[in-house]
């Protein structure tokens, strides 16, 4: 993986199909940053870049935030005072703010990046704790995908623009750098199925939908390779599996609550009850109402 093979003028920042990108306007940023919470930890920047052919940075004076990139598949490079590393699938690079770095993918087989920029006291803490950790910038995790899931989190959080969204944003993101500070590791090993990953992110993000597309981005496969093991492994394609843990939790609510059904809808992560209603009937052969008067 020679990193000359990309010239500094054919590195893009960003442009990638199928990325997702969320930049925090910069008075906001500065806002934001005086509100409790937020002002210890705040994310700026985040998102999602699959098979980021000819990405790459050169930050000679560093960055303004701290940066967490993850390596979910392909492979790249980074720079760093201490010298150059090799970064491939599992990997992730942490980078302190104001410290000099340059990073590629590689020519030959581009990496995909899950990566935020963050701020604040609890950051820097986080950073420091990872970076002694693993002695260094690049630490192998033996299971990205509960790390690429949580900035998946955040740039949902983020995409939602307001203050509640920032302070969910600041909550994944904390758990996503204490996942790497904590992870102690510099060699590779066993990983879970991406099978396994893949429930994982959909367990811990439901009621949100995940793209068949993401979700084999998130676990570095192909998406026929991966829609054919998850269906082999757990019996239904993905997003059949992702509407019936919408509708798990919808009998939860219709069970121990007394929410309107429009509101269960909303929290199963359906805009439209009516839209609800008709799958809730489809696969329960009841209605939400008549599901929930069944045993009175």
């Amino acid at each position: 993986m020679d990193e000359t093979t990309i010239s500094d003028e054919d590195r893009i920042r960003d442009g990638f199909a199928g990325q997702r990108m969320v930049v925090v306007p910069r008075p906001v940023v500065r806002e934001t940053l005086t509100q409790p919470v937020t002002s210890r930890l705040l994310v700026t920047d985040a998102g999602f870049f699959p098979h980021a052919a000819r990405h790459g940075r050169s930050r000679p004076d560093g960055a303004h935030q701290h940066i967490l990139m993850v390596c979910t598949d392909g492979s790249g490079w980074c720079r760093m005072p201490g010298g150059r590393h090799t970064v491939e699938r599992g990997d992730a690079v942490l980078i302190p703010a104001g410290s000099a770095h340059e990073y590629a993918a590689s020519a030959s087989d581009p990496w995909t990046l899950w990566w935020m920029h963050v701020i604040g006291i609890d950051a820097a803490e986080l950073v420091q704790t990872a970076h002694a950790s693993a002695a260094g910038p690049v630490s192998h995790l033996r299971d990205p995908a509960p790390v690429a899931s949580l900035i998946s989190q955040t740039v949902d959080a983020l995409d939602m623009g307001t203050a509640g969204g920032a302070l969910r944003a600041a909550g994944a993101a904390w758990h996503a750098l204490a996942l790497v500070a904590a992870n102690r590791r510099r060699v590779r090993g066993p990983e879970p199925s991406s099978v396994e990953r893949a429930v994982e992110h959909l367990r811990a993000t439901t009621p949100k939908r995940t793209s068949v597309e993401a979700l084999a981005a998130l676990v570095g496969l192909g998406v026929s390779q991966f829609s054919a093991l998850f269906r082999e492994h757990v019996g239904v394609p993905p997003l059949r599996y992702q509407s019936d843990l919408r509708m798990a939790r919808a009998r939860e609510l219709l069970d121990t609550t007394d929410q309107p059904v429009a509101a269960i809808a909303r929290s199963c992560g359906y805009d439209d009850a009516l839209y609800f209603t008709r799958q809730f009937t489809r696969t329960h052969g009841l209605s939400p109402t008549a599901f929930r008067q069944r045993a009175h």
